[in-house]
């Protein structure tokens, strides 16, 4: 440990205090009540010892859960509305897997419309309730609070985050706000089309119709954000209480938003920069570095799987895991991982990558992404522990995601072999699941969602598996870490689905 190492560790330290003390904040002074309504995990935000207010019940989207949500959960509540947040079915905490057909209202859709409001019956019988109910919620959830809201004839107000919803017209559902993020293109456009359906000349932040008979409408365009950070965007949550209070006439007092984006960003960065000092114990390598891969065979290496494994599983059903869309990332990540080290194996790559070191050093590195930086994801931004019926999905993902992390590693040479090279690698894998798309777009376009995710993976647990590798010259050992906490990650993430 240098001295260096030791200076970054306590800034990395002193930055996760100061996000954590930061993010506790916005939480003094409610009462947070965890319960179920009927198998349903939800969680009642309200302020201590304030009046009975409004309820408003907040939807997470896809491969979403309550965590995301608690930016608007908090806002409202330190506001005095009861917010009440809940894990749809097959996601985060909620043991039943969805169920139905995806591609008809009459199937999923009409199942989670039934759950949210059940969770809406059990919130107005909280004794925090005054009886006044309105909905919220983010991409996915935006059709279902836009159905329920018109089905159920005691919504007073919607707010709809990046809305999608064939469902909504010039007078239904009531006073209805749409809030999408600047950057989130297409949305912004059907955005527009949703106002030009009450008025032609119509057009961004600007109130139409009457709050007073149910028929307002209003969009608004979060400034520099996409579609998670409109989650996180002040003048996103700033914007619903607002039309909140005024649809309720209700006073929600001098209380901030929870505009806690940059403290959970300054919370992650934190963990990840502590990875460095920590990297500085493990035993330094005495091994030469492997020699890097020929152009020839590292470009063939690089290409040809990623351009054979998604033509291949084509024809293939890939419902092979009773999860959405992670079931085709198994078998892609598994096949083009396979596929990359087996040409490895042929030319030789892979002799004197595995000596007995190589696996407790990557248990170290999983054990402290999962222990350490997925609790802070689970805590303050996703749902990242699984429940008894996620365990063998989670394993089966890890399973798949092993091999191709490995490859990626060893073809990176732990991320020594050049930023050309490690683009290279990092591009193919994108570009391999952008065909994948292309090529069966009903079934996987929900990847499309995900590609930032898998972005952000490579960002920050990519320099930490660098990192590892670097410093103990064993590229293996960041690549089966790499492997390891990718696939748990992605075992958490994706929807539970009932197998046809």
């Amino acid at each position: 440990m240098t001295l260096r190492r030791w200076a970054v560790g306590l800034v990395a330290l002193a930055g996760i205090m100061l996000a954590l003390w930061q993010l506790q904040g916005a939480r003094a002074g409610l009462v947070i009540e965890r319960a179920e309504v009927a198998g349903t995990p939800v969680t009642f935000h309200h302020r201590a010892g304030a009046d009975p207010g409004p309820v408003v019940v907040i939807a997470h989207g896809f491969a979403g859960s309550r965590q995301l949500m608690q930016p608007f959960a908090l806002t409202l509540a330190q506001a005095g509305y009861l917010a009440v947040s809940f894990d749809f079915e097959g996601h985060g905490r909620n043991p039943t897997p969805m169920s139905g057909d995806v591609t008809r209202i009459d199937g999923t859709t009409r199942l989670l419309m039934a759950e949210a409001g059940r969770v809406a019956e059990a919130a107005l019988a909280h004794p925090r309730a005054d009886g006044r109910l309105a909905y919220l919620g983010h991409s996915m959830a935006s059709d279902i609070v836009v159905r329920q809201g018109i089905e159920d004839a005691r919504t007073e107000a919607v707010v709809a985050i990046s809305m999608f919803s064939q469902a909504v017209t010039a007078e239904a559902p009531p006073n209805l706000l749409i809030i999408v993020g600047e950057w989130e293109g297409r949305l912004r456009e059907e955005a527009v089309r949703v106002l030009h359906l009450t008025d032609p000349e119509a057009g961004p932040a600007q109130t139409l119709g009457a709050l007073a008979d149910g028929t307002a409408r209003r969009a608004v365009f979060a400034p520099r954000v996409e579609h998670v950070g409109v989650l996180y965007s002040a003048t996103a949550l700033g914007e619903a209480r607002a039309w909140l209070d005024a649809a309720f006439d209700h006073d929600g007092g001098a209380a901030q938003v929870a505009a806690t984006g940059g403290w959970v960003v300054l919370l992650l960065v934190s963990v990840v920069a502590l990875g460095w000092p920590l990297a500085g114990l493990l035993p330094r390598g005495t091994d030469a570095a492997p020699p890097a891969l020929p152009a020839r065979r590292f470009w063939l290496a690089v290409a040809l799987p990623a351009l054979v494994v998604p033509l291949a599983l084509w024809p293939v059903e890939t419902r092979v895991l009773p999860v959405l869309v992670a079931d085709y990332l198994v078998l892609h990540f598994a096949a083009q991982g396979a596929l990359t080290l087996a040409m490895l194996g042929w030319w030789g790559a892979l002799r004197g990558q595995f000596p007995a070191r190589v696996w407790w050093i990557a248990a170290l590195f999983a054990g402290f992404g999962i222990a350490i930086f997925g609790g802070a994801l689970e805590a303050h931004v996703a749902s990242f522990v699984p429940h008894a019926g996620r365990v063998p999905v989670v394993a089966a993902l890890i399973a798949g995601a092993l091999p191709y992390m490995l490859a990626d590693a060893l073809l990176t040479q732990g991320g020594r072999a050049g930023f050309g090279r490690v683009l290279a690698v990092r591009a193919a894998l994108l570009l391999s699941l952008a065909l994948a798309v292309a090529l069966n777009f009903e079934r996987l376009f929900f990847l499309v969602i995900i590609l930032p995710v898998i972005l952000m993976f490579f960002l920050l647990f990519g320099t930490m598996g660098g990192w590892v590798g670097r410093r103990t010259g064993l590229p293996a050992a960041g690549g089966l870490g790499l492997g390891t906490v990718l696939g748990w990650a992605l075992g958490v993430t994706f929807p539970m689905f009932v197998l046809p």
